[in-house]
């Protein structure tokens, strides 16, 4: 098990994991965002949210000066003196934009993406307030989607979203360049923070929902946080390389923490 004063990078989801799911707080985390702090350990957000949803709470977090990770691996976040530099994996918002309209146009498909509703409607699909919602609609590589149509149609715009080198995955059809995602990016990000070190880091990741699996299996330790939901988490880690807690939200990212992190 790793110790403080290894070389560690923790790579966290938010909602449901660092955030409770309700009332979004992250107090029982705290005391460890403290710790890891005092230590100079990374804590670098791996998140679905976009770039302008994770700067305030990032800034809240005391996490400012670090990367983060956005739109489902689509997107890094890489801060450099005060100013922010954008690493996109795979395609842009404007060609994922580009192809999707073009296909709707040439197969009649029936989906409607954050482009092409307004932010009222973004905040009845999702449950967010109306100004987050705006915030949410704020995207560099990635476009989320909503379904109207056929299994059928499901199926041939898939495979024509791989023809064009994009795919799907998340809570909505989530279309983004197809080499992106959450793995992806933690183990790209992984391999900075490694040269930059010159030295071999020791990653930790946390996180609770099905999109965060890629997550978990990009890392040396992975915390698998109870979610509120169903639906299987299978990693092919060791079992001495997998905690699944038993507490929800902030409570279980720090009991993953305390299993894995020795201190001194």
């Amino acid at each position: 098990m790793p110790y403080l004063d290894d070389p560690l990078i923790i790579f966290t989801d938010l909602d449901g994991s660092l955030l409770d799911h309700h009332d979004y707080s992250w107090a029982p985390a705290q005391p460890w965002l403290d710790r890891l702090a005092d230590n100079n350990i990374p804590v670098i957000i791996t998140t679905s949210k976009t770039s302008a949803e994770v700067s305030a709470l990032q800034q809240a977090l005391a996490l400012d000066h670090l990367p983060f990770i956005a739109e489902n691996g689509a997107l890094i976040h890489l801060p450099n003196e005060g100013n922010a530099a954008l690493h996109l994996i795979g395609a842009d918002y404007q060609r994922i934009r580009d192809v999707l309209v073009d296909l709707r146009k040439r197969y009649d498909f029936e989906f409607r993406g954050f482009g092409d509703v307004s932010p009222q409607q973004v905040a009845d699909w999702t449950g967010l307030s109306l100004d987050d919602a705006k915030l949410a609609m704020q995207r560099d590589a990635s476009e989320p989607l909503k379904w109207f149509g056929n299994t059928l149609d499901f199926s041939r715009m898939e495979k024509l979203l791989a023809e064009e080198g994009l795919a799907r995955g998340g809570r909505f059809w989530h279309v983004m360049g197809q080499n992106a995602g959450k793995g992806q990016a933690v183990r790209w990000l992984t391999d900075q923070y490694q040269q930059r070190r010159g030295k071999t880091c020791i990653t930790l990741g946390l996180g609770d929902g099905p999109n965060d699996i890629s997550l978990l299996e990009a890392v040396d330790f992975a915390a698998v946080i109870l979610g509120h939901h169903d639906q299987e988490m299978p990693l092919s880690k060791k079992e001495d390389e997998v905690f699944r807690t038993t507490l929800y939200g902030p409570e279980g990212w720090r009991q993953g923490l305390d299993h894995f992190i020795k201190v001194k």
